[in-house]
């Protein structure tokens, strides 16, 4: 019983540690830009597998040098609620919870912006139940450290959207071969389609469905209101 409770303590004192160890960097991160993330640096471990050379294609840009197009598009497909929840959408998870439940099996998420970037900045891709209260926990510290424009800033610069390819303005130069602050409204629609599975479109552009969401996408994004 007693090294039970001494493992016990050892795990509890390594958990508040590595919660201490992110809320260090998230206060950090108010000020200063991150120079990676967690998955940046999975999917770079990846592709270095298979060439030592890899490189990713990153360049952390300005909330300001960021077209409104796709922070409006972005918002409108991932998290219309975004700047009017605390970090969760328990409309988005109720809908979603049901959906899958319908299904019989995951179709569909229901994470918010704030939950996207906890998972990014700091876990793995892989789906388990601690991953999930990590990710809740994170969220939770994100949103009480940093204001929502911040939060998006941040995310725009980080998340994934191709093979390599990290960050709007990458993502822009990657696809239209323009900066993020020149996307037009149709540009920037596409790419936030692409979001929830960017490695598949990056070489399935012309994938079924891709228009439809695009169209989807350009009709909300009148309605966004941004932080």
């Amino acid at each position: 019983m007693r090294l039970f409770l001494k493992v016990l303590a050892a795990l509890m004192a390594a958990f508040l540690l590595y919660n201490l160890w992110i809320f260090g960097h998230i206060v950090y991160w108010r000020s200063h830009n991150p120079s990676a993330s967690s998955f940046m640096n999975e999917q770079l471990a990846k592709l270095q597998q298979e060439d030592p050379e890899a490189e990713l294609r990153h360049k952390w840009v300005s909330y300001e040098q960021i077209s409104p197009n796709l922070k409006r598009a972005l918002i409108a497909s991932e998290d219309a609620k975004f700047v009017d929840h605390e970090g969760f959408d328990w409309d988005g998870i109720e809908a979603a919870f049901e959906k899958n439940l319908k299904k019989g099996k995951i179709v569909a998420g229901g994470s918010t912006i704030s939950q996207q970037l906890a998972k990014n900045l700091f876990l793995s891709s892989s789906k388990t139940p601690w991953r999930k209260l990590e990710e809740a926990l994170i969220t939770v510290m994100l949103e009480a450290v940093l204001d929502k424009r911040r939060i998006f800033e941040i995310y725009l610069n980080v998340i994934e959207w191709g093979n390599g390819v990290f960050g709007a303005e990458a993502a822009s130069r990657h696809y239209y071969r323009s900066s993020a602050a020149r996307l037009s409204s149709a540009q920037a629609a596409k790419l936030a389609a692409m979001v929830p599975n960017p490695r598949y479109y990056d070489t399935h552009r012309a994938a079924p469905g891709l228009a439809r969401k695009t169209r989807i996408i350009q009709r909300r994004m009148s309605y966004v209101e941004l932080p």
